[in-house]
């Protein structure tokens, strides 16, 4: 099943376009808690109110062969309707990318993937041609405050001056004709995302950057929803995860991320 379809119908089935990074910190999480355990409760309370979850490769990678392990049980326990982005931010010249690509897709088993355009095309072909059924978020306009030092500086695409993050969305465009390319487009920029979106009202946006970053709900909706039940895919990690550091983890990520997925829908255009 290509990735965007299977999106779709896990957003029809949960009426939710709220994904949870599943990004473990051991230094937040509740005393003596294992990671592998930890996933799977917080699974377990939110599986019927998110459209996909997030796993940033970084958190595991930390803990070595163990926590890479870990990474493939969890994914392995998430209810199979429910797609998977992994969170690696690759993207390196064309063997190599082959390489993160068969890891990523055939190892772990991810539907999806964020990447690094900044090699250009043949760093990013590997895994959109070579994986037309996953899915593949360019990293456009990232959410942290440094975006702007390489991300806004201007750039000339056929005659035309742009910042540079807008000439990422207008290459990815060329790169699309597999029609399995979105954009990651961070929630802290909201004035940059109605642009992104005017330019590109099809192209499907991962929106990380609510909650403890600072991105708002209400704004990131009213700049970047289009027309597609997948045009837009807001994510949370810590609000959620550690909505409490006790025995109660679980349970209040459930009530986190039901309190998040209704205030993303007061918003929410629905197809």
């Amino acid at each position: 099943m290509k990735f965007f379809t299977k999106l779709d119908a896990c957003i029809k089935k949960n009426n939710s376009i709220l994904c949870v990074g599943l990004d473990p910190d051991p230094a937040l999480m509740p005393p003596n808690a294992d990671i592998l355990s930890f996933n799977k409760a917080i699974i377990d309370a939110t599986a019927d109110m998110v459209c996909a979850y997030k796993p940033n490769l970084a958190f595991y990678e930390a803990e070595g062969q163990r926590g890479w392990n870990i990474l493939k049980q969890s994914i392995n326990y998430i209810p199979k309707y429910i797609p998977v982005i992994a969170d690696a931010k690759r993207g390196d010249i064309g063997n190599t990318s082959k390489a993160y690509a068969r890891a990523i897709f055939e190892d772990l088993g991810a539907d999806a993937i964020t990447v690094n355009p900044y090699l250009g095309f043949d760093s990013i072909e590997p895994f959109t041609n070579g994986y037309p059924d996953k899915g593949v978020f360019i990293l456009c306009r990232t959410s942290n405050k440094g975006a702007a030092d390489f991300q806004s500086l201007s750039v000339t695409i056929s005659g035309i001056e742009m910042p540079l993050y807008q000439a990422v969305a207008h290459k990815a465009k060329t790169w699309n004709s597999l029609n399995n390319i979105g954009l990651v487009v961070g929630a802290t920029y909201p004035a940059e995302m109605a642009r992104l979106r005017h330019a590109h009202p099809g192209v499907p946006f991962l929106v990380p950057g609510v909650g403890t970053q600072g991105g708002d709900i209400k704004q990131v909706l009213e700049a970047g929803q289009s027309a597609s039940d997948h045009g837009i895919i807001i994510n949370s990690s810590r609000q959620i995860l550690y909505a409490s550091r006790g025995m109660d983890f679980a349970k209040a990520a459930a009530h986190a991320a039901e309190a998040l997925r209704q205030e993303i829908n007061l918003y929410r255009l629905v197809s």
